[in-house]
């Protein structure tokens, strides 16, 4: 059985932020929508590499060496191992597409936003 994704659709049925929503699986990854607002906590993935694609609004991902910026239609991957922090400018709505097994907060376990068990989406 096949499912169809309306993004727009899927982003307008959820209000909470930094609390990915599965919105498909592919192999052993998955593709994840995400509202977010100010900015996250610095962590990094020791295993797992990171997609980020803004749909709506802007966000910067800091690293400690730089940070990238990103509009609607832009995307960057963060390899495993790096540090970084993303942060909306002052909100966006990002599909990430990584590993099934991808914390949201990675090394950072403690805190407040770490979600363990993800809402599936439709």
């Amino acid at each position: 059985m096949l499912n169809k994704v309306v993004l727009a659709d899927a982003f307008a049925s959820f209000t909470d932020t930094w609390s990915p929503k599965v919105a498909a699986d592919l192999h052993d990854m998955q593709v994840k929508l995400a509202k977010f607002e100010g900015e996250f906590v610095w962590h990094s993935h020791d295993q797992e590499d990171e997609l980020f694609l803004v749909v709506d609004g802007k966000l910067r991902i800091d690293l400690r060496d730089g940070a990238v910026e990103l509009s609607p239609g832009e995307l960057v991957v963060i390899p495993h191992g790096v540090e970084h922090r993303p942060v909306a400018l002052p909100t966006a709505q990002v599909v990430l597409m990584e590993p099934a097994t991808t914390l949201n907060t990675g090394d950072a376990v403690d805190d407040a936003r770490t979600v363990r068990n993800l809402d599936r989406l439709g």
